[in-house]
């Protein structure tokens, strides 16, 4: 069997590495059990959003080739603003479908009149304004600025994003979801995006976890009375 103090070292290597790292353990298993009891369509808002967003049909439409011939146009979708067909060019141009007029970008209105196509009927508006910018832990991290913020007058402080130059609905947010964003860092230990499992930190604590529960499985080997007697005797017989 190992040496007396050889245990020591690995029971004391095994505690202080458990005080370390077990707070992290709980996040991670706190999180995962937030993750498996939820439903990801509630924490996408979906609940808020209509089954069916309002759709149009539009006719006598030109081809945004027709409405400005300079145009070189890699790719185009139809959307409806406020009632109005308008083509979003090239990911970048917004031009009237039928007028061939551009917006640099939509209103305020425009913007209330889009989230209104997608969001429940029965939610109360609160306010709008508009975000220039956001820091890496914002809600709407990652996405084309500017957009319209829509706050709606609920318990969950529900938010709904809409491109100010692109005129698309973007997304929903809500306590649920932000609960889920906070969780899904402490999972990932990405305290900058979130999203890269292949950070450092988290290989460390991954790394230290496994020589953890390993030294574990070791100290239950060397103090066992069962294998103890399993080995003892063996030894015993070879002399």
């Amino acid at each position: 069997m190992i040496k007396r103090k050889t245990a020591l070292n690995i029971r004391k290597a095994h505690r202080y590495l458990g005080i370390f790292i077990g707070l992290q353990f709980i996040m991670w298993t706190v999180s995962g059990l937030y993750f498996s009891w939820t439903d990801l369509d509630e924490i996408h808002g979906d609940h808020f959003k209509k089954e069916m967003p309002v759709h149009s049909s539009f006719s006598n439409l030109k081809s945004p080739t027709v409405l400005d011939p300079t145009l070189e146009v890699s790719s185009v979708k139809l959307q409806e603003i406020s009632g109005t067909p308008f083509y979003y060019i090239n990911d970048e141009i917004l031009m009237d479908a039928r007028s061939g007029e551009k917006i640099a970008e939509i209103n305020e209105q425009q913007a209330l009149d889009i989230a209104s196509r997608y969001m429940r009927a029965d939610l109360e508006i609160s306010g709008i304004k508009k975000v220039t910018e956001t820091g890496k832990h914002h809600e709407y991290r990652g996405n084309l600025l500017p957009a319209y913020v829509i706050s709606y007058n609920t318990d969950e402080n529900l938010k709904a994003y809409v491109g100010a130059l692109t005129g698309n609905f973007k997304s929903v947010r809500h306590r649920d979801w932000r609960w889920f964003d906070f969780l899904w860092m402490t999972h990932t230990m990405d305290y900058e995006g979130r999203d890269d499992f292949n950070n450092l930190l988290l290989r460390s604590f991954s790394l230290m976890g496994l020589i953890t529960v390993l030294s574990g499985f070791l100290l239950w080997y060397i103090s066992s009375p069962t294998i103890r007697k399993i080995v003892q005797p063996k030894k015993k017989s070879k002399k």
